[in-house]
């Protein structure tokens, strides 16, 4: 298992990696720059610095408590970074203040949720063996970056142009970032009040009864519709933006989150006939119609 784990992480090292060198040396001409450097190079160079500050201090003293909140921290102080250097090129438009606006809205509610349960529930059994290893622990940082910049990926890509207006495309993304957002936050607050009065069981009802994993669902919606509000601005190598929801999905099915859960599902209620059932009954990720 820690083999296929390996490969699929340095897998997305790799594609990561190879399209920041892309987007750093291709981009189109009227892209916005600092000090000589494309925009997006300056914010992906900020995006893993945030990673390696919070993580030392995380090691030394082996606490997960502030991973989440650090992902929602880079997510919001790298959109922000970007609007205001577009403010101060004097080229601020609607499209790149309602894109900024979804992705702050988003990240606000979900490391929030996410820092609070933790503090409640004293720790995050996915961590638990992974904070006192260094290289594993260090990966799981780079890979919250990795995380952090495809996401952002598309948004930037609209932000840092010079002229960006809404189009059709617009449209129909921030729809489906609606759906997504709407669908992740109505499985967080069911699975929030299930466990409250039947702690120790695993929830089959409400959105949970369509796919075993709403929530990781509703996140791949959301950002497959930021995907979709870019494809207006982008131009020839810049439609590798669609790298994203391929990410997000490889990321929440085969890396550090369905498949851990999975595996204490399996642990916790493995023997119960109902849990058979309900696995056998209920598709994994994308939510059956009927």
């Amino acid at each position: 298992m820690l083999k296929i784990r390996y490969s699929v992480i340095l897998l997305i090292v790799f594609i990561t990696f190879l399209m920041s060198y892309l987007v750093t040396n291709y981009v189109q001409s009227d892209i916005l720059e600092l000090y000589g450097y494309p925009l997006i190079y300056i914010l992906w160079i900020w995006i893993f610095a945030i990673q390696v500050v919070v993580f030392i201090p995380s090691f030394i003293f082996k606490t997960e408590h502030y991973y989440d909140l650090t992902g929602g921290i880079t997510f919001i102080s790298t959109i922000i970074i970007a609007l205001f250097i577009k403010y101060s090129a004097n080229s601020v438009d609607n499209i790149s203040l309602l894109l900024s606006l979804m992705i702050i809205i988003w990240a606000i509610r979900l490391s929030l949720f996410l820092f609070y349960r933790v503090k409640k529930s004293g720790e995050d059994i996915r961590f638990k063996k992974i904070k006192v290893s260094f290289s594993w622990f260090l990966m799981t940082f780079m890979l919250q970056g990795m995380w952090v910049f495809t996401c952002l990926f598309p948004a930037i890509i609209v932000i840092s142009s010079i002229n960006s207006e809404l189009n059709y495309f617009a449209f129909s993304g921030i729809f489906l970032w609606i759906f997504g957002f709407v669908f992740e936050i109505i499985a967080d607050n069911q699975k929030s009040t299930f466990n409250k009065n039947n702690k120790g069981k695993f929830i089959s009802s409400g959105l949970w009864s369509l796919t075993r994993h709403p929530n990781y669902f509703g996140e791949f919606v959301l950002w497959l519709g930021i995907s979709v509000v870019s494809i207006g601005y982008l131009d020839s190598l810049e439609y590798i933006v669609f790298i994203t929801p391929v990410f997000v999905y490889l990321l929440l099915t085969k890396v550090s989150g369905i498949n851990l859960l999975e595996e204490i599902g399996n642990k916790r209620w493995g023997n119960n006939k109902d849990y058979k059932e309900y696995k056998k009954n209920t598709p994994l990720f994308f939510p059956k119609i009927f």
